[in-house]
């Protein structure tokens, strides 16, 4: 095997300046125990994220693509501390918080944001939307006076294009569409660095999704800001993703730029999603190649020996039933975990 193809992912972060690397994760694990029985006694664990690694670089957009229940969501809620890591490192501007006590996240969360996936059930119905986009500035102290918070929370507003006179309506009185562009408001309220988009398109009409994207750029733009974009459709992440990386199973199986992933494909898993994306032309739609993946996605709780993807893919071998594959690098920036390739 030529060096080439032996490059770890160590190699690849230090190609770029250190200073370029605004989240480094590092072999991070997120476990949660099966209990059973009356005493709740411990049967098994779950790991969602499964010894994964990846590096998000200042000002890029990071894509995070894979079915529904492979790891994306709880990756994204570990990376904010929402969940504390069973193992690995999580460095954000060169400091680890993977284990930080809360006293010491405080200054870590007024950097790093999230858009949710659900723009209903991500506002407290109670509040008003001025107050709602308004609360960071009050917990992290970001405004001097009354009269600062109201200019502060008007021009929020207005950046997220939002009539400012509609601060005092509640969230049932928003769209979808608008109910999403008051918690992007919200997460750019504190100033952050890094905001993680987690689904923030997948609940709104396709029309709205344009819109939304469009104002995230423009935001990115305007404020410096860097993204985790987590998405299950492919089309989109290609639009708006730099880089992009696809999860199986709580591990990740390929990550490179957005061209490279979409017309040079390595992993198996990685070619059969990108093949099941639909075509607007019949005629080049009737003409593509398919690859069907058989079986179901196993149990976290059961996963298979080996590579994850193993008891589904047409080129598993033994080898590859035995083998824990490390994400690996074959040519420049880009990585995948497969034995085969």
């Amino acid at each position: 095997m030529k060096a080439e193809q032996t490059r770890t992912v160590k190699d690849i972060v230090h190609e770029h300046k250190p200073e370029d690397v605004i989240l480094d994760v590092q072999n991070l694990t997120v476990s949660f125990p099966v209990t059973k029985g009356i005493l709740q006694r411990k049967s098994g664990e779950i790991r969602a994220v499964d010894n994964v690694s990846f590096q998000v670089r200042k000002g890029e957009t990071f894509g995070l693509v894979g079915e529904s229940g492979c790891g994306k969501s709880t990756l994204a809620r570990s990376l904010l501390r929402l969940y504390t890591p069973s193992a690995g490192r999580i460095l954000f501007g060169g400091t680890d918080y993977a284990g930080a006590p809360e006293g010491k996240l405080r200054s870590f969360r007024r950097r790093v944001s999230m858009i949710f996936q659900d723009p209903y059930g991500s506002l407290d119905p109670r509040q008003r939307a001025g107050d709602i986009v308004g609360e960071p500035l009050r917990h992290y102290k970001l405004v001097s006076s009354e009269r600062e918070y109201r200019e502060r929370v008007t021009e929020l507003f207005r950046m997220v294009g939002l009539n400012p006179a509609l601060q005092d309506r509640v969230p049932h009185e928003f769209s979808g569409g608008q109910r999403q562009r008051i918690g992007i408001a919200r997460a750019i309220a504190s100033s952050p660095d890094f905001i993680v988009c987690d689904e923030a398109i997948s609940a709104l009409d396709v029309s709205i999704q344009a819109q939304i994207i469009n104002l995230l750029e423009d935001l990115q733009e305007q404020l410096g800001l860097t993204y985790l974009f987590i998405a299950h459709d492919l089309t989109v992440v290609r639009h708006i993703s730099d880089r992009i990386a696809v999860m199986y199973l709580g591990q990740i199986v390929e990550i490179a730029d957005w061209k490279s992933l979409y017309e040079q494909p390595l992993h198996p898993y990685t070619q059969a999603l990108l093949e099941a994306v639909p075509v607007p032309d019949p005629v080049v739609e009737a003409q593509r190649r398919r690859s069907i993946i058989r079986g179901e996605v196993p149990s976290l709780l059961h996963k298979p020996k080996g590579r994850p993807f193993s008891n589904r893919c047409p080129l598993a071998t033994d080898e590859c039933r035995q083998e824990v594959p490390q994400l690996r690098y074959v040519k420049d920036g880009h990585g995948v975990a497969c034995i085969k390739v």
